[in-house]
C-alpha cells in the first residue's frame, strides 16, 4: 500500500513510522530544506528526535502534485487551521479516486470572509464539503500521543467517514498488532469528541495545577463529557460514540495524561503564567486554545449549555483568573444530572 503522509510534526511523523513498518509511506513537508535533512538523517530532530524512520519511510518536499493520485491513502497530518487550503490543493489533483484521511481535531475559526453565511466554525469535515466536496475523506482520531505511537506502544484509533472505503483504507493503512483502528460512520461524534477534549483538557489542567484534588478532577471529567455528549447530539451525532475511543477515551488520555499539551496549558495557567506563555512553553500547537471559543460560539448556536468550555474561553481571554474561573462553576445552582 502507497499512504502519503502531508505534514511532518509529531503525530504525522508518528503514524508515518508506524505505516512504513508495513507500507512504503512518502512522509511530505512544507520545507524542502527540512525535508531534505529528515531524508537524510532519517530522523525528524525537531517533533520526534528519538524515534529514526522506519525502513518503508521517505521523506519529499516536493510540490503537492500528480505523484499523490498514485497513492492509495493521503493523510492530512496539518493543523485545524491548514487544513481548509492544503483540501483546496487537494481536490483537482485526486477527485473522487484517493481516500484522504485527517489528523487534526478542532473546528475551524472563524474570520473575515470564511464562513460568513453560517457565523459559526466548522468541523473537518464540513470544510471538505465546503471547498472539495468531491473528495472521498474521514477522520483517523481517537486516544492517542505521538511518541507512544512511533514508539509502537499499544494504541488504538477510530477511522470515521460516511464513505465505506475510506474508512477500509484507513484501516488497512495503520490497523497492526500495536495499533487496533476500529471503523465508525459517525464522523459528527467523532470530530466533536476529538474537538471539544481539547478544550476540557485545558480545564482539568488547571484543576490540578491548583491542587483541587482527584474529586474534583473526575467530577469536571464526567461534567465534560456531558457537554460533549450534548453538543454532538445537536449537532447530529449518536450518542453512543461519546462513550467510545474518541469521546471518553480521548477526553480521559488528554484529561490525565502528562504529554497532553492542552493539559500543560491549564497547568501553566494555574501557575500564573499569562496565556502567550503557557502557548510558547509548548513549542507544539495547542488546538484546545485555538478552539475553544469556536466551540462555545457553534454551542451557543444551537442553544447548547456549556458551562466548563465557556469558563475556559473566559479564562484564555483574561476575563477570569483560575480560582474564578472554579468559583463560577462551583457556584452554579444546584440541578438534576
Amino acid at each position: 500500500m502507497k499512504i502519503a503522509v502531508l505534514g511532518a510534526g509529531a503525530w504525522g511523523t508518528a503514524l508515518a513510522i508506524h505505516a512504513g513498518e508495513h507500507h512504503d509511506v512518502t512522509l511530505w513537508a512544507r520545507d524542502a530544506a527540512q525535508a531534505h535533512a529528515m531524508q537524510a538523517q532519517r530522523v525528524n530532530t525537531r517533533y520526534l528526535p528519538e524515534q529514526p524512520f522506519s525502513p518503508g519511510v521517505q521523506v519529499s518536499g516536493a510540490s503537492l502534485g500528480a505523484w499523490l493520485a498514485e497513492q492509495n491513502l493521503v493523510v492530512i497530518g496539518s493543523p485545524m487551521s491548514s487544513l481548509r487550503g492544503l483540501l483546496t490543493q487537494l481536490a483537482p489533483l485526486l477527485g473522487d479516486t484517493v481516500p484522504v484521511a485527517w489528523l487534526c481535531k478542532g473546528f475551524e475559526a472563524v474570520s473575515s470572509g470564511m464562513n460568513a453565511s453560517s457565523e459559526v466554525g466548522l468541523m473537518a469535515h464540513e470544510v471538505r464539503a465546503q471547498v472539495a466536496p468531491q473528495l472521498r475523506g474521514g477522520a483517523l482520531s481517537g486516544p492517542s500521543f505521538a511518541q507512544e505511537v512511533a514508539r509502537g506502544m499499544p494504541t488504538a484509533l477510530v477511522a470515521a467517514s460516511p464513505f465505506a472505503d475510506v474508512r477500509d483504507a484507513m484501516v488497512q493503512g495503520f490497523h497492526s498488532p500495536s495499533l487496533r483502528v476500529y471503523a465508525n460512520d459517525d464522523i459528527v461524534g467523532v470530530e466533536v469528541g476529538g474537538a471539544v477534549k481539547n478544550v476540557l483538557a485545558i480545564a482539568t489542567g488547571l484543576c490540578d495545577g491548583l491542587q483541587l484534588g482527584l474529586n474534583a478532577r473526575a467530577a469536571l471529567i464526567t461534567r465534560g463529557l456531558a457537554e460533549i455528549t450534548r453538543l454532538g447530539v445537536a449537532l447530529g451525532a449518536k450518542s453512543e460514540t461519546f462513550m467510545g475511543l474518541s469521546g471518553l477515551g480521548d477526553l480521559v488520555l488528554t484529561a490525565t495524561g502528562d504529554l497532553s499539551r492542552n493539559r500543560k496549558v491549564g497547568l501553566a495557567l494555574a501557575q500564573g503564567m499569562t496565556l502567550q506563555q503557557a502557548v510558547d512553553s509548548l513549542g507544539h500547537v495547542a488546538e484546545g486554545v485555538y478552539c475553544a471559543r469556536t466551540v462555545v460560539q457553534r454551542a451557543q448556536h444551537l442553544g447548547v449549555d456549556m458551562p466548563i468550555a465557556q469558563a475556559v474561553v473566559a479564562l484564555l481571554d483574561g476575563a477570569l483568573t483560575p480560582a474564578q474561573a472554579v468559583a463560577l462553576l462551583m457556584g452554579r445552582g444546584a440541578r438534576g444530572e
